[in-house]
């Protein structure tokens, strides 16, 4: 059986996952929101997070007005590649750090080396 989540319960599990993220991780994050939909715009179930934005490493300015960059987690490609609560908390935590490592200016690449993917 396929686990089932509501949007308002994956949110406040996101809320809670981001919460567990180390202080230093999550210090340097400003001008960025969290924000969670049930699929990408493509309604694929393959992209689990994205970030948009520019990434700190790639900004030569950023100043007042600018708007925020977005992390977005995607509630069903989530739940169809976990069988329960734990997994899915885990891969919610994954999917946090590779999306914040965007916004610090960290690639998949080097991602993949710290053995993050």
């Amino acid at each position: 059986m396929p686990l089932e989540v509501d949007a308002a319960e994956f949110e406040k599990l996101v809320i809670d996952e981001l919460d567990l993220l180390p202080d230093e991780m999550v210090d340097g994050l400003e001008n960025l929101v969290f924000v969670t939909e049930d699929r990408p715009e493509d309604g694929s179930l393959d992209l689990l997070g994205l970030y948009q934005g520019t990434a700190l490493t790639d900004r030569d300015r950023y100043g007042f007005g600018e708007l925020p960059d977005r992390i977005v987690l995607y509630r069903e490609p989530l739940l169809a590649v976990c069988d329960d609560l734990d997994e899915l908390r885990d891969e919610i935590h994954v999917t946090l750090v590779h999306e914040i490592a965007h916004f610090y200016g960290i690639d998949d690449d080097e991602l993949h080396r710290l053995g993050w993917e």
